[in-house]
């Protein structure tokens, strides 16, 4: 097995290394010191007297800065070393590394401490793929300064690496040679700068800071003022309020500013994902809505900057188009490939209304509705004029960059995602089920607006009018009736794909389910061919692509599985929502207490314990949200009016739940529940 990784992360610059504490180029992991997509540090390896050391603990302080207690040699050694090391890693807006020598002998003693430097400045989408880069390096020994440069035309990258104390600074490294006292210490701070050149040659400097201590000071205190910002969460099961603490801290972490925006935005995930996702970021508001609002306003406002305005086919650009990822990295500025400014994704678009909508019934902030009401009604409008590809009524997809664009825009966007049951993908352009679904809900929701905010009742009356016929024809065209499901999706010609799927669960949580099909939708759901025991796989068991390690052919998403819960409960079917939501937070506290993006969908009596996948990211923003999606869900927590709707539906085994200080447009409140049985118990006592 390979060897554990340890991370630090603040926003969009994280640091990756093995469990010493070193970097080294990993082909396969992107292993090193990144922000805004690029690889500042591929190499950092500490050395003493030319030997490399050993851990033997380590201490994560927080998210971000975490401890290594280090012994030279080999592991027989570990008793008898008479010196230690300690690195003190943390990272804010640069990167900073303590490291601390202790002499444990009577005597006095000289080493060479050796930091070998090294970056190759390669984009993250490219680690699997690495190139030669013609990197700069200037070794300043009077400044106690490594300097590593990199420059494609107006592209530059630059990492400054300064010591505290003084070394002998060659191209490849510091060297410091030192003497300590008997059971004395050494020490020095490595500080890591980065510097980004924009297309204009405009620098923009991370500088560093003086008092790094001040620094990890006031990221404690941003870190506890965002905890306490949120609801407390009281709760007889053990563990659930440090999950819950730790999937907000989770979303703390996961929160950057982009280049020239002031507000910060959630990021995907560690670490693939460590810039602007609009799915991501959208489904993880929607998701964190009674817990952490203000996430909301500044990714809609993020959003409506950059949508699309233009027709663009190496984009995926359409006007109204919502974004699908925003990069910074050099493959995106020189357009090697589709990763900068891209849109490919077809239901970003009707989320972002979805989430405008939402997100006025619970904090009651008519102002944002106004203020949007341009990109809202651009974003409805491109539903119907580029959404629609066929003429039929339905939102498909196709990409029009046919060199690299993403082939399945939906959640499901890996190549193979969209089969039917006998593993045949059809043509494109494909109508997936969940994209009518959202279709439906952002209609419904833009009439709202239009009709109480917008001063446009005729757009709302023709809105709603849409929405019902939408809701009309996709039950019958995509209702399987010999089977009691909805077809994955419709190819271009209107024949149903009729894989069984866990899209279904979003038609619940969209509405667009009629009433009386909505619980055979259910039992499919928590049947056995879906229901893993941890949560929905992706696709069901018994099709001729089924995985279940494929990610999106029958692996588990806590995501997935959030927004089908709440869906669950929309059409009042909680037995079912609670199997769910237990499933998943047994899921995440057998891991120790973490959210992963996803795991194999093994039926849980066969592993006993969930199966991470390796391509999973963690932290996750939208998996950490679904955890508080799923609280708010076992709480049924709705807003309605001026008011907070409390419809308690807790799972057996959670016994009392306090969710205290809820945010909304009522000011704080407060929701108690116990789980039926609990609840049983204290009636008979």
């Amino acid at each position: 097995m390979k060897q554990e990784l340890v991370h630090v992360i603040a926003g969009n610059l994280f640091a990756i290394s093995d469990a010493q504490g070193d970097i080294e180029v990993d082909p396969q992991t992107p292993v090193g010191l990144f922000a805004y997509d690029t690889r500042f540090l591929s190499h950092w390896v500490l050395r003493i007297d030319g030997e490399r050391i050993n851990a033997l603990a380590r201490d994560d302080l927080t998210y971000f800065e975490t401890r290594f207690f280090l012994v030279p040699g080999a592991a027989s050694h570990y008793v008898d070393a008479d010196m230690s090391i300690i690195r003190h890693r943390s990272v804010h807006d640069c990167f900073h590394e303590n490291i601390t020598v202790l002499n444990h002998s009577s005597q006095p003693a000289e080493y060479t401490v050796r930091m070998e430097m090294a970056s190759d400045f390669t984009d993250i989408v490219e680690v699997g793929q690495l190139r030669q880069r013609a990197v700069e390096v200037t070794a300043d020994s009077a400044g106690q300064r490594l300097v590593l440069r990199y420059q494609r035309d107006r592209f530059v990258r630059e990492t400054t690496v300064r010591s505290t104390v003084p070394a002998e600074v060659d191209e490849r490294g510091m060297t410091f040679r030192i003497r300590i006292a008997p059971e004395g210490k050494w020490e020095t701070d490595l500080h890591v700068s980065v510097t980004m050149g924009g297309e204009e040659g405009r620098d923009l400097r991370v500088d560093l800071q003086s008092h790094q201590q001040t620094a990890r000071t006031g990221m404690r205190e941003d870190l506890a003022q965002w905890l306490d910002r949120a609801p407390q969460l009281v709760a007889e099961r053990n563990g659930l309020e440090e999950l819950y603490e730790g999937s907000l801290a989770d979303l703390e972490a996961l929160r950057y500013k982009p280049l020239s925006y002031r507000e910060r935005v959630p990021i995907g995930g560690l670490p693939w994902a460590m810039g602007l996702c609009g799915r991501d970021a959208l489904i993880t508001c929607l998701q964190t809505m009674a817990f952490t609002p203000e996430l909301a306003p500044a990714t809609l406002r993020m959003l409506a900057l950059m949508q699309g305005g233009q027709l663009d086919d190496a984009l995926d650009e359409e006007p109204g188009k919502i974004l699908a990822q925003l990069r910074y990295g050099e493959t995106g500025a020189f357009s090697d490939r589709a990763s900068a400014l891209y849109y490919g994704a077809a239901d970003t678009t009707p989320l972002f209304v979805v989430l405008l909508d939402e997100y006025e019934r619970w904090s009651g902030d008519a102002d944002l509705v106004r203020e949007l009401r341009h990109p809202a009604r651009m974003a409805l409008d491109w539903i119907d004029e580029y959404g629609d590809l066929t003429g039929d009524g339905y939102v498909r997809y196709q990409r029009r960059n046919e060199r690299d664009g993403t082939i399945n825009q939906v959640w499901k966007d890996s190549p193979d995602a969209i089969v039917n049951s006998t593993g045949r993908q059809p043509a494109f352009p494909r109508a997936t089920c969940e994209l009518q679904g959202y279709a439906y809900d952002a209609k419904r929701r833009g009439a709202r607006l239009a009709r109480e905010f917008w001063g446009d009742p005729a757009y709302a009356d023709r809105l709603e009018r849409e929405a019902a016929a939408l809701k009309e024809r996709f039950n019958r065209d995509f209702w399987l009736p010999h089977r009691e499901y909805y077809a994955l999706a419709l190819d271009p010609y209107g024949e149903p794909v009729d894989a069984l799927a866990s899209n279904i669960g979003h038609l619940l949580w969209s509405g667009i389910v009629t009433d009386d099909r909505a619980e055979a939708v259910a039992e499919h759901l928590v049947g056995p061919r879906l229901f893993s025991g941890w949560g929905v796989r992706t696709l069901a068991t018994g099709q001729r692509t089924y995985n279940p390690v494929g990610a999106h052919l029958g692996a588990v998403w806590p995501s997935d599985n959030a927004l089908i819960a709440a869906g669950l409960r929309r059409y009042r079917l909680d037995a079912q929502a609670a199997r769910i939501a237990a499933g998943i937070f047994d899921m995440a506290q057998t891991l120790g207490g973490e959210a992963p993006e996803v795991i194999a969908g093994y039926e849980r009596s066969l592993t006993t314990y969930p199966v991470r996948l390796a391509m999973s990211c963690r932290p996750q923003a939208w998996s950490s949200g679904a955890l508080l999606m799923l609280l708010g869900t076992m709480l049924g927590l709705r807003p309605t009016g001026d008011n907070l709707l409390v419809n308690p539906a807790v799972p057996e085994g959670f016994g009392r739940l306090e969710l205290l200080d809820i945010p909304g447009r009522w000011g704080h409140s407060d929701a108690y529940a116990r789980d039926r049985t609990t609840e049983r118990q204290r009636r008979l006592r």
